[in-house]
């Protein structure tokens, strides 16, 4: 005659009851009410044939049968709990969320991200890209990649990137300015000027950084994304003063060109890493950090070298 097989959720009941030594209890750890324990019990004790439990002066004890039973389920039971814990473990492991700022995301990260998942090929990676700054005491996110001036509170803030910003247009568009006259100032005066609106240097700064005076403060084009002002500057929109490091790229292809020497590159702490100090224990956001580090001297050396050899000078802001 076959066995019919053990009702586990009813074990998983019974085991409960017998650990803590009450249906009460074990109906709080397992957020049910107490009747449907009792009832998980009695299932299980009609399937059996056996009672489990024996109750006197209120306390409630275990019969023979049900110590038999209790013995071997606690150890099941406890070998579950564990491989789902290693489970659970194992994959928040191997998952690694990123927040990132939209442009420094398109223009920088991605184009790099392919290499960290190749060194790292067992990591899911998530990366959002998002102008919004994580609450990670609510959201799942391991690490930021923020562009501000480096002050959150209570949270690890690394410096990543020392921007280098410069203004730049197309090299036709400079050719048309270099037309009206050879003064760079001159030419300041008639250029179209692409708005930034959310960069940490904005023109009137950057005027008087280089005593640029009676500059007309207008603007055919005001942008919210760097990398929307990138593909303007490309398009002979304008002159743009914008991230060196956003638009490395379209300099090294000749897209855009630096708008005269006589302007030296400012330097700015753009970008930050950014999370709470507890992530960093995790390996997989340690070895993120590792890697953008390497990856951010890497592009800085490259950059200064650039605008080096194309006579640009650069300066603190």
């Amino acid at each position: 005659m076959p066995v019919r097989p053990l009702n586990l959720h009813a074990t998983q009941f019974f085991e409960a009851v017998a650990r803590l030594g009450g249906v009460t209890r074990a109906a709080e750890e397992l957020q049910v009410s107490p009747s449907a324990v009792s009832q998980q019990i009695k299932l299980l004790e009609q399937q059996l044939g056996v009672k489990l439990f024996t109750r006197s002066k209120q306390v409630l004890s275990l019969t023979i049968d049900g110590d038999r039973l209790y013995q071997a389920a606690t150890r099941t039971l406890q070998n579950f709990r564990d491989v789902h814990g290693a489970i659970l473990r194992q994959r928040e492991n191997l998952s690694l969320g990123i927040r990132v700022s939209p442009s420094f995301g398109e223009k920088w990260l991605a184009p790099r991200l392919v290499n960290f998942c190749i060194r790292h090929p067992d990591l899911n990676v998530r990366v959002d890209a998002t102008p919004n700054f994580t609450d990670f005491a609510n959201e799942v996110v391991d690490v930021d990649i923020r562009y501000g001036e480096g002050r959150w509170e209570q949270l690890h803030s690394q410096r990543l990137i020392d921007d280098l910003v410069i203004a730049m247009c197309s090299p036709a568009y400079r050719d048309e300015l270099s037309a009206i006259s050879d003064d760079p100032m001159v030419q300041l005066g008639r250029a179209r000027l692409v708005d930034s609106v959310k960069t940490l240097l904005r023109w009137d700064h950057w005027l008087e950084l280089n005593s640029a005076q009676g500059i007309a403060m207008t603007y055919p084009y005001r942008l919210e994304r760097s990398s929307m002002a990138v593909e303007v500057g490309c398009q002979g929109g304008g002159l743009i003063l914008e991230s060196v490091t956003l638009a490395h790229d379209r300099l090294v292809r000749g897209d855009l060109v630096p708008f005269s020497p006589a302007f030296p590159a400012v330097l700015v702490p753009a970008y930050w890493i950014v999370c709470p100090s507890r992530h960093l224990s995790r390996r997989a956001v340690k070895d993120f950090i590792d890697w953008l580090v390497v990856e951010a001297e890497c592009q800085t050396s490259q950059a200064t070298r650039m605008l080096a050899e194309m006579g640009i000078e650069t300066r603190s802001r």
